[in-house]
């Protein structure tokens, strides 16, 4: 059943993989004096279950064109519109969509949309109110990526270091990069966490055209 609501305020998160997106936009959501919806691109990833186990692994994850971008634009702007949508489930481990399974998202107040490719296709980019583009240095975000494909996808250095190479920063270099121009707002992804969101969430209440406002992170800690 879908859900109809007030329009949601769209904020865009765009960047290289490891610049901060993610962290960044849960920490201001956080700060965010209201109900607020994180959603990522990463379900749209077409469902690669009729390939082979090693054709689905050899894919260019780094290409916009293995995303489902029509169904994307279609569900961020039924969210736009104050209505709810039932987003795909994907397995990264599989390369594939989770069968019958779906999450329903609500657009609450603000609606943050992060990944790689937010500002790349023209289609989407009309959705946001405001558009961020975060960036940081190759190693900075190469160190990044190690400590979390080991961490939590069981990767070796080796091979992440090799996929960088071969696709990751290709792949940003095409794609992510040239979306920078469509950003209201640049952020350096190689300052504090904390720093960017207090950055993005002023040049939030000013699109807003409110005055300043103290955060809701910080309002906790009084």
């Amino acid at each position: 059943m879908t859900v109809k609501r007030k329009r949601p305020f769209c904020i865009g998160i765009a960047g290289p993989s490891c610049a901060g997106k993610t962290s960044v936009a849960k920490k201001l959501a956080e700060m965010l004096p209201a109900q607020t919806t994180l959603f990522g691109l990463d379900a749209y990833y077409f469902d690669l279950s009729h390939l082979s186990h090693e054709e689905r692994a050899s894919q260019n994850f780094d290409d916009p064109a293995l995303l489902e971008s029509t169904l994307l634009a279609q569900h961020l702007a039924a969210l736009r519109s104050g209505q709810s949508i039932r987003q795909p489930v994907y397995d990264f481990a599989t390369h594939s969509r989770v069968r019958d399974r779906h999450e329903s998202i609500y657009p609450g107040d603000f609606l943050i949309v992060e990944g790689l490719f937010t500002l790349y296709w023209p289609e989407v980019r009309p959705v946001f109110d405001i558009s961020v583009f975060i960036d940081a240095p190759d190693p900075v975000c190469l160190d990044r990526r190690k400590l979390r494909d080991v961490r939590e996808r069981g990767r070796t250095v080796e091979s992440i270091v090799a996929q960088y190479r071969t696709t990751v920063r290709p792949g940003c270099e095409q794609y992510v990069m040239p979306s920078r121009r469509h950003a209201h707002v640049l952020i350096n992804g190689s300052q504090p966490i904390e720093t960017s969101a207090h950055q993005l969430f002023t040049a939030v209440q000013q699109r807003l055209g409110a005055p300043p406002a103290m955060p809701q992170a910080q309002i906790a800690q009084l």
